[in-house]
């Protein structure tokens, strides 16, 4: 399998920084381009008595952003040197299906995430992006998992 286009994605937690080394080597060795995704969650609601108004963000949304496209460029630089990277961050209001439909839409070969290793309850009632975007995406999905 050829792997020309690969989508990292990261929460921008230090857990999701494991997945950067070992994408960087796979990304080298097959002449890959890497584009680094963060989706910031955007809840959007309607304003109350305004039922036609259209919907709106949550305050601090564009400073999420923001905060986000400077973690990414700054990691990029360092983790992922000497490979054409790309930096995306979208809004979104479900960052598992945003993942996966960004994959689709334009055409990546590989979806690359870090798992944060959740097991049994906490899983469960906290849900796992990782899972999800394994049960919506239409490609295959390299899931780096916690170690020890």
């Amino acid at each position: 399998m050829k792997l020309d286009r690969i989508l990292l994605t990261t929460d921008l937690s230090d857990e999701s920084l494991r997945a950067f080394a070992p994408l960087a080597s796979l990304a080298k060795a097959q002449g890959s381009t890497v584009t680094l995704l963060h989706v910031v969650e955007d809840t959007t609601f309607t304003p109350r008595g305004a039922a036609f108004a259209p919907p709106i963000s949550l305050p601090g949304a564009e400073e999420d952003v923001q905060r986000a496209e400077t973690w990414l460029a700054e990691r990029a630089g360092n983790a992922l040197a000497g490979l054409p990277v790309e930096v995306h961050v979208i809004r979104a209001p479900n960052v598992a299906t945003a993942v996966a439909h960004y994959a689709h839409e334009h055409g990546y070969d590989l979806i690359a995430m870090a798992t944060h290793g959740r097991t049994g309850f906490r899983a469960l009632m906290m849900g796992s992006v990782a899972s999800a975007v394994l049960r919506h995406a239409d490609r295959p999905v390299l899931v780096f998992p916690r170690q020890g």
